[in-house]
This record gives structure tokens, C-alpha cells and sequence, in this order.
């Protein structure tokens, strides 16, 4: 690694301080755009659910689709950070070549392992669901079913629209999962509604079918990005050049090829697996100890948090490729601006809805229906733990593409063991709050234990001028506002709007007044990149 990097260093030329921030910023908007439209679907799905079926059934619907999220987790097999990773290293180290080896090594063991997941899962369908429910629920067994058989599509669908990342291409990600998958799930479930169809079968597999279309135009698109690398890497005879940018003329195997890139991405399998348990386990143990209703009243609660989870997940996909492309050269500089410019409009995107959500929880879980206000306490909770959360910034993502990933795995394994422990020893006792307490616990670790490796190791952290100017603005113009106007003016939807729409006319002006310490002159060149 030493040695490769030397190389790397000595032969690529010179950047500019602010390299990669312009490409960060204008995939980062265009992701932000289709994060927007994944968003409201959500939500919408959400409140369509809510609002047509009982909350036993919402409850069986949220269960469900938690257990195919875990299962669906397994099947990647931690490959969207693989993918991204090698992609992006080979591209960056001139070996294209070795581009084709490696989308192979990672799509067939996902295919297998999806497969085996999802067979299995069928199988013992009957003895999962009498594990995980409190009460017999008619219907439980086909529901559970019906998403079972889009395990490994969507486990493929994820994989090659990572790959797709990994060769700087967003657009993918953008119209076939933000915009085209959650409009179809949307589609497709508001149908369901308007029919009176089942939630037993009809409505979770409207809600999966998504993915098969979705996967298999993702495969299509990552084919055609591969051969056209490959044709890009081609001689003046027509036959694939093999040198790297040492001058070695070796093609590396198969067999080669498929320990290198599984000696990284093993680590991260299970790392996904912990983290998508920290986030769907609690639905599932909430189901199986307190009741179907209790997991619909979580579900509504926390489902907010994706809303601000969704700007994180946008900016981290920009930025994912360029991060490996400066830690590769050993441009700790380069990563280190990054970085922080990317926790920094993190912060300026995410913190508005979170404050939000802490201080109008109320009339917002109104929005799914009267019998969802319970669950009140634990979205002031959460939200207020996201705030921490998102000020560390994507230090899981730059642990990653520094090949850190046994940290990774290391810190999700203790995550996950500390939610999992708390949930049992706590939801008994205080139901859907005491998983909000371990869920919260969890995300505290996932985020303050890599943030120290990460300075310890690499000097890095997210804590620049744009990360503390950001913050501030947040809480002066969506903090604050609802704290003065709640006491006077109540806390109905009406005053939620108004002190949203001052908040946000603030804001608007505050942000343009600091845009240099922003950083928002990046996005300068989407003009550019739209002229190109």
C-alpha cells in the first residue's frame, strides 16, 4: 500500500486546494434534488399506510418490510462500499482493466448468498413469525413471504448502483432509485389503498415489486459503464492495455482479483448488517414484545429521522469516490477539506429538520392519525441525538474509503451489541421508549467512536469554519423561533408553517451573507459543468 501510493503521488499532477469540492458540490445538489423526491414518497407511503389500514395491520406492514431490509442488508454484503472503493482506486491508479474481475468477484456471491437468503426465509416463514410476534396476526406468514422473493433483486440493484458510483456516475442512483423505485412503491401502495386490497399480500408486495424493475435497468447501466472503460483502456490494436502505473504488464486473475477485494469488503458485510439491524431490529423486537400497534407508533415516530438521514446518505454518495481518490494519492489535505466541507452543508441541510422535529413533534405525528401522538417523546429524543450525529459529519464513510473497514465492522459490532442488549433489557419496561434509548445509545457510539479513530490515525476531523458556521445559523433560525413563538402562539400545523417559513427566509439570507465560510461558492460550477 506504501509503495502503490508512492507511485501514485509521484505521477499524478499537482491539485488545487479546493480539488474535488466542485464535483462534490454539483453531484451533491443533483443528489439533493432526488433525495427530495425520495423523500416526499416516503413520507407519503408512510401516511398512506397509516391513514387506510388499522394500526395492527400498519404495524404487520412495518414489521415486514424491516425484516426484508435486514435480510436484503445481509445479501449486499457490505459491496456498495467494495464497489465504490476498488472502482474508484483502480480508475485512479490507471488499471481499468482490472474493473470487469472485480464487478464479477462481488455480483455472483451476491446473487448466491441472496438466493440461499431468500429460500431459506420462505421456508421457515411460519416459525420466524410465530418467534417475532406478540399476538397471532392473520396474514403475518404470506406477508413475509411476498417481500422474500425480492431479496436477492434488490441486494443486486444495490450492488451495481454503487458500482455505478464508483465510476463518478450519480445519474443512475438518482432516476432509477430516488426518483423511479420510490415512485413506483408509492404508486403501487396508494393503488392498493384506493382498491381496499390486502395488507397481508397485496400491500407489501406493491411495495417490493419496485425493485425488479429497478435492479435489472441498474445492471444494464453498470454493464454498459464497464465495457466502455474497457473500450476507453484499449490500444491502437483494439486489445485492453494491462500496464498499471508502474509499468507491470500483468492482467490480475479471477482468483487474485476475488481475495483482494473480499479481504476488504468482508469486514463490511457484516458492518451493513449491524447498521441496518441498529436501525429496522428495534421495529422487529417492539412487534415481537409489546405488540404490532406499539411497532406502528415507533415506525411513525422515527420515521421522520430519514428525512435528515436521506441529505446525509446524498452527500455521502457524492463525495464517497472523491475521498478515495485523495486517500489513494495519500492526499490527507485534499481528504481533510473535504471532509469538513461536506459535514458543513451536512449540517446546514439536516439540523432545520431535526430542530424542527424536536420542537413541533406533536403536529407532526398528527399528520398519521390521532393514535400516533404516543409516540411524541421519542422523536424530540431522537431528533435531538441526530444533531450530535450529523455534526461528526461521514466519518464511517471516510474510515471506509481510507481501508479502514475492520474499524468499521469493529465499531458497528459494538453499536449493535449495545442496541441489541438495551432493547431487550429496556422495551419490556418502556416499550417504544426505551428503544428510542437504545437506538439512541448506538448512534452515539457509531459516531463518537470513529470520529476519534479518525483523528487519531489521520488528523482528521469535521469541525471546520463551514461545520461551526452552519450550526450556528440552524439554531439561531430554527431553533430559537419555535421556543419564543410556541408559548404564545400554541404549537398547531398553522404556527409549525409560519415559523418554517420565517425560519427558512432567514436562513436563505444568513447563508448567502456567509457563503465563503459555507463553502457554497463550489456549486459555482454547476453552471460549468452544465456547459460541458
Amino acid at each position: 500500500m506504501v509503495g502503490t501510493r508512492t507511485v501514485v503521488a509521484s505521477l499524478a499532477p499537482p491539485r488545487p486546494a479546493d480539488a474535488g469540492l466542485g464535483g462534490a458540490a454539483r453531484h451533491g445538489v443533483t443528489n439533493l434534488l432526488g433525495v427530495a423526491v425520495a423523500a416526499i414518497a416516503g413520507f407519503g407511503l408512510n401516511v398512506v399506510v397509516t391513514r387506510n389500514w388499522s394500526k395492527v395491520d400498519a404495524g404487520l406492514f412495518f414489521t415486514t418490510t424491516s425484516a426484508f431490509m435486514i435480510l436484503y442488508a445481509a445479501a449486499r454484503l457490505g459491496t456498495g462500499v467494495g464497489s465504490v472503493y476498488f472502482i474508484s482506486r483502480y480508475r485512479t491508479l490507471g488499471q481499468p482493466q482490472r474493473i470487469r474481475a472485480s464487478v464479477l468477484v462481488a455480483l455472483v456471491p451476491v446473487l448466491l448468498v441472496g438466493t440461499v437468503l431468500a429460500a431459506v426465509g420462505w421456508w421457515a416463514a411460519p416459525e420466524l413469525v410465530a418467534l417475532t410476534s406478540a399476538e397471532p396476526v392473520d396474514g403475518a406468514v404470506p406477508a413475509l413471504r411476498a417481500v422474500l422473493l425480492f431479496v436477492p433483486v434488490a441486494a443486486l440493484c444495490d450492488f451495481a448502483l454503487a458500482a455505478c458510483r464508483g465510476f463518478g456516475r450519480m445519474r443512475p442512483l438518482l432516476l432509477i432509485e430516488r426518483v423511479g423505485r420510490t415512485g413506483l412503491q408509492l404508486l403501487g401502495v396508494s393503488l392498493a389503498a384506493l382498491l381496499g386490497l390486502s395488507a397481508a399480500t397485496a400491500l407489501p408486495l406493491t411495495w417490493a415489486a419496485p425493485y425488479l424493475p429497478a435492479g435489472l435497468i441498474a445492471l444494464i447501466w453498470l454493464a454498459r459503464l464497464v465495457r466502455r472503460a474497457e473500450r476507453a483502456a484499449a490500444g491502437p490494436t483494439g486489445t485492453p492495455a494491462t500496464a498499471g502505473p508502474t509499468g507491470t504488464d500483468r492482467r490480475v486473475g479471477f482468483r487474485e482479483e476475488f481475495g483482494v477485494y473480499w479481504r476488504y469488503t468482508g469486514p463490511r458485510a457484516l458492518t451493513s448488517l449491524g447498521q441496518m439491524a441498529v436501525q429496522r431490529m428495534d421495529i422487529v423486537l417492539l412487534g415481537t414484545m409489546r405488540g404490532l400497534a406499539d411497532a406502528a407508533t415507533y415506525t411513525a415516530a422515527t420515521r421522520f429521522l430519514a428525512l435528515g438521514q436521506l441529505s446525509g446518505q446524498a452527500l455521502s454518495t457524492a463525495v464517497q469516490h472523491r475521498l478515495a481518490e485523495h486517500l489513494v494519492r495519500d492526499d490527507r489535505a485534499g481528504a481533510g477539506r473535504l471532509y469538513q466541507a461536506a459535514t458543513g452543508w451536512l449540517v446546514l441541510l439536516a439540523w432545520p429538520t431535526y430542530l424542527l422535529f424536536a420542537t413541533f413533534a406533536e403536529p407532526v405525528l398528527a399528520i398519521f392519525g390521532a393514535e400516533y401522538l404516543a409516540g411524541r417523546s421519542v422523536t424530540v429524543y431522537l431528533a435531538l441525538t441526530m444533531l450530535v450525529a450529523t455534526g461528526c459529519g461521514m466519518v464511517d464513510t471516510v474510515l471506509n474509503m481510507a481501508g479502514r473497514t475492520a474499524w468499521t465492522f469493529y465499531n458497528a459490532l459494538v453499536g449493535t451489541l449495545v442496541n441489541l442488549v438495551l432493547n431487550l433489557l429496556l422495551i419490556p419496561p418502556y416499550g417504544i421508549m426505551g428503544a428510542a434509548v437504545a437506538w439512541s445509545a448506538s448512534i452515539l457510539i457509531s459516531n463518537l467512536v470513529p470520529l476519534a479513530q479518525l483523528f487519531w490515525a489521520y488528523r482528521l476531523h469535521p469541525f471546520g469554519r463551514g461545520t461551526l458556521t452552519a450550526a450556528g445559523l440552524a439554531v439561531v433560525c430554527y431553533g430559537l423561533p419555535p421556543l419564543l413563538a410556541r408559548p404564545v402562539f400554541g404549537d398547531g400545523l398553522p404556527v409549525l408553517a409560519a415559523v418554517a417559513l420565517v425560519g427558512t427566509l432567514g436562513y436563505a439570507a444568513l447563508v448567502w451573507r456567509f457563503r465563503r465560510a459555507l463553502q457554497l461558492d463550489a456549486l459555482r460550477t454547476l453552471r460549468r459543468g452544465r456547459r460541458r
